[in-house]
């Protein structure tokens, strides 16, 4: 079986992890964690990181810190994973999904509008959170401009994007705070885990207290509000610690990858790369954790679901893009501005197999079952 995104772990992952054990730091925090979250943020290019049990944990502590208050509104990519608009709920927020570009990332058009039909009812919006598909990173020269303009707080949901560049700034390196994800698909992985970023010492100190229960600087268990079991491992932070160090590596080896999909696939009428700009392009560029695509059924004379068959019956792993949250069904009811895009790339794209691990022999596999749909042999 090929899988769709793979842990990619060597030796140096094994020989962290048991360099930790063997320091007796086996309970949750400890060197392990401190070290990671100093490496974290200088490879973000942040001032400080704190590192927690998942992405998710990340976005609900995000929200907290900027601000959220029950019945505000946060308005969020519609076009995620479902544990964006998730931590908007856990916080007491009201999701208030914003449908998708070309790139599949944040329409900044629909944002103005979200934000303007907002305002003109009276609403608090409490939050604006673009999420970067699929490594992606979302437009930040409109829609920056625009979240400042309505003064509203920004939490960047960077869990697809750790190592991905927007005009020379790593993903992370925008918003008040940020969030990325250390799960074991994503570009790089701590087994769970995730982290949130920040330029404030303050705020990194408030994270870190709510992700510990809470608990009061006293010798004995006091709490005066509600924390929670949020931090990351020290087991785990040696392994984050192990993949952050091959992170650029595992990134190239993703991107070689992308470059032999872009070859194929290019000259095929109806069918184009979701979201590439290119493989540099102007400081721009993408951590390319999963290339996705995109077929025109009327143009290719072939659909997305006959290449995912394809490749399902030759024990391929792919995967359809991300169903629009405006269109589940626990989200039905929410607010949301839409033009249809999400829906259609939901029901015309689908992601291959893009992990750092997949050897050569895998991918030369992966190509021919595409070559032989593509050509119609």
């Amino acid at each position: 079986m090929i899988y769709l995104s793979a842990p990619d772990v060597t030796d140096a992952e094994e020989a962290a992890l048991v360099r930790a054990i063997r320091s007796g730091w086996v309970a949750p925090l400890g060197p392990e964690v401190d070290a990671f979250e100093a490496e974290l943020a200088q490879y973000c290019g942040r001032a400080h990181a704190v590192a927690l049990s998942s992405g998710t944990a990340a976005l609900h502590l995000g929200l907290l810190l900027l601000g959220v208050r029950p019945g505000d509104v946060v308005i969020c990519s519609s076009m995620t994973f479902a544990a964006t608009a998730n931590a908007i709920v856990y916080a007491g927020g009201q999701p208030w999904f914003v449908d998708s570009d070309g790139s599949a990332n944040m329409n900044p058009d629909l944002l103005a509008r979200a934000l303007h039909t907002a305002r003109s009812e009276g609403r608090r919006v409490g939050a604006v959170v673009p999420v970067d598909l699929f490594g992606h990173v979302v437009d930040h020269s409109r829609i920056d401009p625009l979240v400042a303009e309505a003064g509203v707080p920004m939490l960047c949901d960077a869990a697809e994007s750790l190592g991905a560049r927007f005009d020379g700034c790593e993903s992370a390196r925008f918003g008040e705070a940020a969030a990325v994800s250390f799960n074991g698909n994503k570009v790089m992985t701590t087994s769970g885990g995730g982290a949130l970023l920040t330029d404030s010492a303050d705020a990194a100190a408030r994270v870190r207290y709510l992700a510990t229960q809470a608990r009061q600087p006293v010798p004995y268990y006091h709490h005066t509000e509600i924390g929670f079991n949020y931090r990351l491992s020290n087991l785990l932070a040696a392994l984050g610690r192990a993949q952050l160090a091959r992170l650029d590596d595992m990134i190239e080896r993703r991107r070689a990858l992308r470059l032999r999909y872009r070859e194929l696939l290019a000259p095929v009428p109806g069918v184009s790369l979701l979201g590439d700009p290119g493989v540099e392009a102007g400081g721009t560029r993408d951590n390319y954790w999963l290339t996705s695509i995109v077929v025109e059924p009327a143009v290719a004379g072939f659909s997305s679901r006959d290449i995912a068959e394809a490749l399902a019956k030759a024990d391929i792993e792919c995967r359809p893009l991300w169903k629009p949250l405006h269109l589940q069904p626990v989200f039905t009811g929410a607010r949301a501005e839409v033009d249809g895009t999400g829906q259609w790339l939901f029901e015309h794209g689908v992601s291959l197999p893009s992990g750092s691990a997949i050897s050569d022999a895998q991918v030369n596999r992966i190509l021919q079952v595409l070559h032989e749909v593509v050509s119609g042999g």
